[in-house]
């Protein structure tokens, strides 16, 4: 039975180009994708724990083999990506406040008061 996902746009550029390039449609490039990184994952030369480690700090990343990095990579963007609790407590007090919560596009400072939002 197919389901349907939501994908950033960011990974749907990369699937668009590289299933071009390849000759696959969307969903076969996707399906390649996902069985190449199930192999990898079984393979010995992948162990997801080692990256969960590195993850936390618990180990270094110089320890990671080549494929445990370029997973490492990606995960560690994805979360650098995410804010806190940390920072969503510091913005929201910043709502409050009326001051500033980031720059837009251009580097103008943004405003957001509490009352703004939905």
């Amino acid at each position: 039975m197919a389901q349907s996902i939501k994908l950033g746009d960011d990974i749907m550029k990369i699937i668009r180009r590289e299933s071009e390039l390849q000759s696959r449609s969307l969903a076969g490039q996707i399906a390649h994708w996902v069985r190449i990184g199930r192999a990898i994952e079984k393979s010995g030369n992948f162990d997801h724990a080692r990256i969960s480690a590195a993850l936390a700090g618990d180990i270094e990343t110089t320890e990671l083999t080549g494929e445990e990095k370029d997973v490492w990579l990606d995960s560690f963007i994805e979360k650098m990506g995410q804010p806190g609790s940390d920072e969503e407590a510091f913005f929201a007090r910043r709502r409050q406040l009326g001051l500033g919560v980031g720059l837009d596009a251009a580097g103008n400072l943004v405003r957001e008061d509490a009352h703004s939002e939905a």
